[in-house]
């Protein structure tokens, strides 16, 4: 099946260098001999197949051309960021100057403006890379083009501003595979969310801190999100879903396990802090047999990240006062090699299972 996206495009690339490599290697140890019109009838099909993916997705054929790729998102990324902080350091410093009218049509030149941008980049850059600078841009833009116009306006501030920048973003992610976008589209979703709620028990929007357990809702429809709604198409969206749905499920849980007064539960300070401690361990530990039974690596990665920060809490609550300094951290070492020791067994086993 011909691949529809430039991800797909450069995994096939990948692996065709792969083949050659491994085939070399094969023919060293005299495994595997290939005559050479073999050889050269794959060379060419291969080398058709690279060029027609480079003339459509622009993608990296070599080492050195990832390499370079690489290079080249992280400085898309700065220099989207930079651009964006220049227009808001732009903006406070000039606004003033500008009557009413003016300032409304600037902030509305600059949005849509970045927005034609992006389209039009979008159709003459395949590789992305502009693309994905003018879509943050964009997005800065409309961001800033809605606070302004509050303030121009007099309007007060609304958590359901939250909404137009978390389609915005979202909007821009998928139409550009801008996966920055999408993460920043799911945080303002969450913070929406956490602010209904906060509203709906009384509490001002702005307030919603006060009470973590407001992300435990956001965070679990995020995560979930990709088991309904397939991303196969966009390469890395499933895994920012996962990623964010589990900072909404474990951020308030590690919280509310040392700062039991920001819950809604009913009981003691002490078995609320037991509770959420519970949850956070069993939660980590469930997370991270999920992700390795379904080969989500970014899940395993996130729950185990979350579990230690889980243990380490709870060891530094219980010794750091009765235990020598250097105790202590012989302590934390010798954990660490015991969630090796787990790990490096996890493996094996599933290494096994992969043999069977």
């Amino acid at each position: 099946m011909p691949p529809f996206s430039r991800d797909q495009a450069q995994h096939r690339a990948d692996d065709i260098q792969a083949f050659y490599r491994e085939v070399e290697r094969l023919h060293e140890e005299q495994t595997l001999l290939l005559s050479p019109e073999q050889i050269e009838r794959l060379g060419e099909h291969h080398r058709q197949l690279l060029a027609d993916y480079r003339n459509a997705f622009d993608i990296d054929s070599d080492a050195q051309a990832r390499r370079l790729s690489l290079g080249m998102r992280i400085a898309s990324l700065l220099g989207a960021l930079a651009l964006a902080a220049s227009l808001l350091f732009f903006f406070y410093q000039f606004w003033g100057l500008f009557p009413e009218t003016a300032q409304v049509g600037i902030l509305t030149g600059f949005s849509l403006g970045s927005l034609l941008l992006t389209l039009l980049l979008r159709q003459r850059a395949p590789s992305g890379y502009f693309t994905k600078l003018a879509a943050i841009l964009a997005f800065a833009c409309f961001v800033l083009n809605v606070v302004m116009l509050g303030q121009i306006f007099n309007i007060t501030p609304s958590d359901k501003a939250l909404l137009p920048w978390a389609a915005y973003a979202l909007l821009l992610a998928y139409a550009c595979e801008v996966r920055v976008l999408l993460g920043a589209g799911l945080a303002c979703i969450m913070a929406f969310v956490a602010t209904r709620l906060a509203s709906w028990s009384g509490l001002y929007w702005l307030d919603c801190t006060e009470r973590p357990e407001h992300l435990l809702p956001a965070g679990l429809l995020i995560f979930l999100v990709p088991q309904f709604i397939s991303q196969a198409r966009y390469s890395g969206f499933a895994a920012i879903f996962r990623v964010l749905g589990l900072f909404g499920l474990f951020v308030p849980v590690l919280v509310l396990s040392t700062w039991a007064d920001g819950s809604y539960l009913p009981w003691s300070r002490d078995l609320v802090e037991v509770i959420y401690q519970l949850l956070g361990f069993g939660g980590a530990a469930l997370a991270i047999w999920l992700g390795n039974r379904r080969d989500w690596p970014e899940v395993v990665h996130t729950s185990l990240l979350f579990f230690v920060l889980f243990l380490y809490i709870k060891l530094f609550d219980w010794w750091w006062e009765v235990m020598p300094k250097y105790l202590f951290f012989l302590v934390l070492g010798l954990v660490a090699v015991l969630i090796l020791l787990v790990l490096g067994r996890l493996r094996r086993t599933h290494k096994g299972g992969q043999r069977t």
